[in-house]
This record gives C-alpha cells, sequence and structure tokens, in this order.
C-alpha cells in the first residue's frame, strides 16, 4: 500500500512526479510554443498578449483555494480527490489543442485552448500544495519543496525541451499528443497513492472526524474572513510583495534575454528551448535538491536573503556586461544559470510562505500567494514585450536586478520584526 504519511521517500517521490505534471505544459506552452511563435514571425507584442491570455487560470487560481479547503472531508483523503479530478479534467481539456489546425494563423484559438487546460491545471496546483501543507512535517518542507521545484524544473524541461524538438521534428500536434500520453500515464499513478492508511482508493462518502471537521471554517463567509486577515497582516504583506518582486523580475529579464538571443543573437527557437530545458535544467535540479537540504539545515529565511541579494548583483553585473551576449559561450552559460535562479529561489521562499498560512485555511492561503507568484512568468512575457519598445534588453536587466535588491531589503525588515515580535510576545507569555 502507497501511504503518504508513512513513507518519507514516497512523499518525496510522489510530490516529485506531481510537479512534473505541472511542469510538463507550462514548458510547452511558455517556452516551446512561445519560441516556436517568434520563430515563425510573429512580434513580441502578439506573443506578450498570448503568454497572458493563456496565464489567465493561474492568476485566478486563487477562487481554488476556499473550495478545496470548505470540502476536504472525504474518505478517499483531504486533498487527494481534487487532485485527481483535476488532473482527469485537465488531459481532457490537452486533448482540445489537438483540434487546432494551424496553430500559427490561429492564435487567438490556440491561447483559448491552453486557458481550457489550465483551469484544470490550476485547480491540481492549488489541491497539491494544500496537500503537502497538510501531509509533510514541517521539518521537511524545505527538501519536499525541492522535489517539488525538481519536478517543476523536469517537466519544464520534457515540455520546453522535448517538445521543441518534437514541434520542429515531427510537428505541433505529434507533441500536443505526447504532452496529453505523459499527463494520462500519471494519472493513473496518482490513483493508486493515499493519503493515510484508512483513505479509500474510491468512494463518495464523507469522513466523520471531529477534529477534522472542527478546524474547516463551517461557511464560505466564515472561511473568507478568515482568509482575509491572514492575508492583510502587515508582515504576511510585506514578505509576500518581497517575494514576488524578485519572481517577476526573474522572470522579466528570461523572456528578454530570450527573445535578444533569437532576435538579435542570431540564436534558433529550438537551440534556446533546448539549452535551456537540458543542461540548465539538469544543473538546476542538482542545485534544488542540494538548497532543500540547506534550507531545512540553515533556515528557509537566511536563504531566502541571500539567493535574493546574489540574483539581484548577478542581474545587474550581467547586464551591464552586455557586450559579451554575443559571445556564444557567454550565452550558454547564461542559459545554464539563469535556469537554474528560479527553482532555487523557491525552494526557500516557499517554506517561509507556507509557515505564513493559517491552520483550517491552508490552501486557500497559499493559493492567493502562488496564483500571483504564478503571474510571474506571464507579467515577464507581456512585461517584455512592452518593454522592449523602449528599452534596451541590457537596460531591462539592470531594472530588474535593482528591483532583486529592493526586495531583499524589505525581506530583512519584515523578517527582523517578526523576530522581536515573537521574543516580546514569548516574553509575556
Amino acid at each position: 500500500m502507497l501511504v503518504l504519511s508513512e513513507g518519507r521517500s514516497l512523499r518525496y517521490a510522489t510530490f516529485f512526479y506531481l510537479y512534473v505534471m505541472q511542469g510538463i505544459p507550462s514548458g510547452f506552452a511558455l517556452t516551446a510554443v512561445t519560441n516556436y511563435l517568434t520563430a515563425e514571425g510573429l512580434d513580441a507584442r502578439a506573443i506578450g498578449v498570448f503568454g497572458a491570455v493563456i496565464g489567465l487560470p493561474w492568476g485566478f487560481k486563487f477562487i481554488w483555494g476556499p473550495l478545496v479547503d470548505r470540502y476536504q472531508d472525504s474518505v478517499m483523503g483531504q486533498r487527494r480527490p481534487w487532485v485527481l479530478a483535476a488532473q482527469v479534467l485537465a488531459f481532457l481539456a490537452s486533448l482540445g489543442i489537438l483540434f487546432i489546425a494551424d496553430p500559427v494563423a490561429n492564435l487567438n484559438l490556440l491561447g483559448w485552448a491552453f486557458v481550457l487546460h489550465g483551469v484544470f491545471a490550476s485547480l491540481q496546483d492549488v489541491s497539491v500544495d494544500a496537500m503537502a501543507i497538510t501531509i509533510v512535517p514541517t521539518a521537511e518542507r524545505g527538501r519536499v519543496n525541492a522535489f517539488m521545484k525538481g519536478g517543476m524544473a523536469t517537466g519544464q524541461a520534457i515540455g520546453a525541451a522535448g517538445l521543441a524538438y518534437l514541434i520542429r521534428d515531427a510537428g505541433f500536434h505529434t507533441a500536443a499528443m505526447m504532452q496529453s500520453a505523459v499527463l494520462l500515464t500519471l494519472t493513473a499513478v496518482t490513483f493508486l497513492i493515499r493519503e493515510r492508511p484508512d483513505d479509500a482508493l474510491l468512494s463518495v462518502r464523507r469522513r466523520d472526524d471531529r477534529a477534522l471537521t472542527q478546524a474547516i471554517p463551517h461557511s464560505f463567509v466564515q472561511l473568507l474572513r478568515k482568509l482575509g486577515r491572514a492575508l492583510i497582516a502587515p508582515h504576511s504583506l510585506a514578505l509576500f510583495a518581497a517575494v514576488a518582486m524578485v519572481f517577476i523580475s526573474e522572470r522579466l529579464f528570461q523572456r528578454v534575454f530570450f527573445f535578444d538571443l533569437i532576435r538579435n543573437q542570431g540564436w534558433s527557437d529550438t537551440s534556446v528551448s533546448v539549452l535551456s530545458g537540458t543542461y540548465g535544467t539538469l544543473v538546476a535540479v542538482g542545485l534544488a535538491l542540494v538548497g532543500g537540504w540547506l534550507s531545512d539545515r540553515f533556515g528557509a529565511q537566511r536563504m531566502l536573503i541571500g539567493v535574493a541579494l546574489g540574483m539581484g548583483l548577478l542581474h545587474i553585473g550581467f547586464s551591464l556586461a552586455a557586450s559579451t551576449w554575443s559571445n556564444p559561450t557567454v550565452a550558454t552559460t547564461a542559459l545554464v544559470v539563469r535556469q537554474t535562479l528560479e527553482p532555487i529561489f523557491s525552494i526557500a521562499a516557499l517554506p517561509v510562505l507556507m509557515g505564513l498560512c493559517r491552520r483550517g485555511i491552508e490552501g486557500a492561503q497559499f493559493a492567493v500567494y502562488m496564483a500571483l507568484s504564478n503571474q510571474a512568468d506571464i507579467l515577464g512575457i507581456y512585461g517584455a514585450g512592452q518593454l522592449l519598445a523602449f528599452w534596451s534588453a541590457p537596460a531591462i536587466g539592470v531594472f530588474c536586478g535593482l528591483l532583486m535588491l529592493a526586495a531583499t531589503g524589505i525581506a530583512l525588515v519584515t523578517l527582523r520584526r517578526m523576530l522581536v515580535s515573537r521574543d516580546v510576545a514569548t516574553a509575556d507569555v
């Protein structure tokens, strides 16, 4: 019997592959397809709008949070029924992409097909995150987040590099069909895994658990009030704002750099997708696993400050050395290094955000944080399309680095105030 609550290794493996499932469509849509469209001659603004449209479900995925938290009393488990339902619906929605004959000529239709898939994929994302907060011990959160980000990076590599290769070698529809086949296979695996030993594999009955019932808000109004109080707490607002600034800045520069390589440095879309999705991902996964251990060993808060500071300085320095971007070795190294930054930062940031979540509304609160964080990629695509009309790529890179340094300062001040408040509360007791 495969039971998450009883096996640490199973928890690592499960959250790894669940995030692979999320990474594949992300890499396919936001890297392989957007780079393919760039190579086919579509301008930056059209691609920016396309990216913004397909990211709409992720921006509104916080809507799923209260629903997932309100109904978590199934005998199949607290979160597993939601995960399974979302996976099945996301698979069915992914089949819709196959009906688009010419993706370049039907860009709007392609975008809305990805939106439909994203609606259910975002529900899966919320459900999986809620499951992680519920089932993973606090002492393991850094390592589990490492496996989650490693899974996301691996999935994005498959979607970006593997499916980009298939688009050029076998056609767009073959790539889309392969994506659907992988999603279906991994959904079957999820069906065999339970959260706790007494969970049923398949049932429509509700669980009679008094302790669980007391923790769950009795109405959506009560849930939303509790959620609102948690979100507007000053330290929560400030800390999340700092995290969001780093995510958005990193993704903005990624899109600007990709565009510069393809349009100005003579790189092919396949080269950019495959290189960032192979060597970059291998390094990212390795560093993510090490980073997860470091996060649990030395503290996610310290790691958050150090990584954000390093990213800010790195972006500024690399952008000031823009004259070297035409050197293939420099550009290749930058692609590989850049691919590691977001996963490493996430490993530090996500345990910190999880620690802000309050019992009974964990799924809803974390869903809000992740919904806004997920918009980093979308805002990056859209922002790149707008800013490149006025600024050069190096100027945007310096701007991104400065935003990261500002975020580091905000996070440092907020964490120190939280520590002082905690010490005062302890002394009063």
